[in-house]
């Protein structure tokens, strides 16, 4: 069983109990590939954390930025979604919103 594992950042839904939701991966050097397979490995990594303390998530969801570009991507059973759209900060209002969404569990 995982007993810990490191986050670059994690959301979770409630502040009461840590259920982490949403990773968040920094991408270096603006090249956001770079940061998938991190990403990837830390939304299984919260999995398997909400799973042994009894949270069954539908979905987890992964972030990857550089602070300028934004990439977001969604774990649902075994299938790894990747959103083919790269997010400019300059659309901040609609990086909210899907972060808003992820969280729901809505995206």
């Amino acid at each position: 069983p995982i007993k810990s594992f490191e986050f670059s950042f994690c959301l979770r839904q409630n502040e009461n109990r840590y259920t982490p939701v949403i990773t968040v991966v920094e991408a270096k050097n603006e090249n956001i590939m770079s940061g998938l397979g991190q990403c990837a490995a830390e939304m299984i990594a919260s999995r398997i954390f909400n799973e042994q303390e009894g949270t069954n998530l539908a979905r987890i969801y992964g972030v990857v930025t550089s602070r300028n570009i934004w990439k977001f991507i969604k774990l649902e059973g075994n299938a790894l979604y990747v959103d083919l759209e790269d997010y400019s900060i300059k659309e901040i209002s609609k990086i909210i919103g899907i972060l808003c969404s992820m969280i729901e569990q809505k995206a």
